[in-house]
């Protein structure tokens, strides 16, 4: 079991959505004295997230449910969070998350906008059983600032 896992739901691999997931999970890390994240970048899935039983999104998805805790990230896609990250997160089970604590991070063009995809994006963590934390949603102006990781993790509470 990975105690903390990234979920990087941008359709570009190495994005700054991903950079972004991985800088708050690393603090978390830090703050808690966990190992290292784990990083699926469902990017790197390619056509693979559409077939069923793809024996490497089945991995991706038994490490996203064995995390204690999740960091999803995800770009603001048409008001809400991306295509591959829905294709990755319906692959799970009813209450597929129980017992996972769950942390949102979505990035948009505006401050509304990335609010309002952090939002569908809690709703949707919820609905597969996770203990979702207070999310991220931050600009895209914002994406430079050093120190946004480690501000937002100093006041996340993780521990379930």
């Amino acid at each position: 079991m990975s105690e903390i896992v990234v979920i990087s739901g941008n359709p570009r691999p190495g994005s700054r959505t991903r950079r972004l997931a991985v800088s708050v999970a690393e603090e978390v890390v830090r703050r808690e004295s966990a190992t290292p994240p784990v990083v699926l970048d469902l990017a790197e899935y390619g056509p693979a997230l559409l077939v069923p039983d793809d024996s490497g999104v089945a991995d991706g998805v038994a490490t996203a449910r064995a995390a204690r805790v999740l960091v999803v990230a995800t770009p603001t896609y048409k008001g809400s969070y991306t295509g591959v990250l829905k294709v990755f997160l319906d692959h799970l089970p009813y209450q597929g998350l129980a017992g996972v604590v769950a942390v949102p991070v979505t990035v948009g063009a505006t401050p509304a906008q990335a609010a309002q995809s952090e939002r569908h994006l809690r709703g949707l963590l919820a609905e597969l059983g996770a203990e979702v934390r207070p999310g991220l949603a931050v600009p895209e102006s914002g994406l430079g600032d050093p120190d946004l990781a480690a501000g937002y993790a100093a006041t996340l509470p993780v521990r379930a």
